[in-house]
């Protein structure tokens, strides 16, 4: 099975060079209208963040004003559907995940859009690295004290998500299953309510980015158990991982990409595509994301984005149905 190490590695700049901004400028006359992007997921998280990074610099690449629009709901399936039933005409976007793009697959018995036929691959954004925290209060500093006390109390403790079906829910979901326990699956609208609900002891745990849950395990009101890279996070460089603590590989991380409704004319996706890897390449732009611990995707096409969608519809939906993880 391939390595967190080489999914990573998806995210660095090796692959081949976009076409010129200049030369899909020249051949496309668009965008002469704002351009929405829609966030499926709820603001204070990384997709809101990561999205309102770029659109400031896209705006002043493309010449026109860039609108982000949250649309919450069902684990980003709400804002995927939106976009899918939206005109092509180069004005509506999505910043979509893992979670609404190939895991919702396996998911959902009857998922209202096809990620492959009703959105069209654009460009990634960036690569996201996963971390399971737990409450301060359930009164556990390791990994190892974590996991017996879950094993110990089956069912007894919850765990909180963005909602079914994203990413957070299934490395939780799975990690529980590696471990051989059980706990009650909380969802909430954003990642803010999400963390109050750890700090406060409403829920045992939760997985998110780590450089989002390291405010709370530098303040003592939650703690990192391990991190689901190869390597240690620059956000919390005492915490384990995965393998450290005795779990093996454990295949869990994200990424997000811009996507159209599908039917948008080339030229577009072309000329956002290149957009994109300007913006990517913005030094304070990508020095941020690299602080944040989420390092950019670039030198990405679209065929090559969409190729890679692909893979990992057929890596996790298989995945997630033998995981017994359900939406609906």
């Amino acid at each position: 099975m391939t390595s967190l190490r080489r999914r990573a590695a998806l995210a660095l700049p090796f692959a081949a060079p976009l076409a010129s901004p200049a030369l899909a400028q020249a051949q496309t006359p668009w965008p002469t209208r704002p351009i929405r992007i829609v966030v499926a997921f709820g603001t204070g998280g990384g997709t809101d963040i990561t999205t309102r990074l770029l659109a400031p610099r896209l705006s002043e690449i493309l010449g026109q004003p860039v609108i982000v629009e949250n649309r919450v709901g069902a684990g980003g399936t709400v804002g995927a559907d939106y976009v899918a039933k939206q005109p092509p005409n180069g004005e509506t976007f999505l910043l979509a995940t893992v979670s609404n793009m190939a895991l919702a697959l396996g998911l959902y018995a009857r998922l209202p859009y096809n990620p492959l036929r009703d959105l069209a691959s654009v460009a990634p954004t960036v690569f996201i690295p996963l971390a399971i925290s737990a409450s301060a209060r359930l009164g556990v500093t390791n990994a190892q004290d974590f996991i017996a006390l879950l094993r110990a109390n089956p069912g007894r403790f919850s765990y909180g998500s963005a909602g079914a079906g994203t990413s957070g829910h299934i490395c939780s979901s799975s990690f529980l299953a590696r471990i051989g326990a059980t706990a009650e699956h909380v969802t909430y609208r954003n990642p803010g309510q999400t963390f109050l609900a750890l700090q406060q002891g409403e829920i045992a745990f939760t997985t998110d980015i780590p450089s989002l849950l390291a405010p709370f395990h530098r303040d003592g009101s939650a703690r990192m158990m391990f991190v689901t890279t190869e390597e240690r996070s620059p956000s919390a460089p005492d915490v384990p991982t995965a393998r450290e603590i005795g779990l093996g590989e454990f295949k869990a991380y994200s990424w997000y990409g811009i996507y159209a409704p599908g039917g948008t004319p080339r030229p577009m996706v072309d000329r956002m595509a290149a957009a994109i890897e300007l913006a990517l390449s913005d030094p304070t732009i990508s020095r941020r994301f690299d602080d944040m611990g989420t390092p950019a995707m670039r030198g990405w096409t679209p065929d090559r984005f969409s190729d890679f969608l692909k893979t990992e519809i057929d890596l996790w939906v298989p995945l997630v149905r033998a995981s017994g993880a359900r939406a609906d």
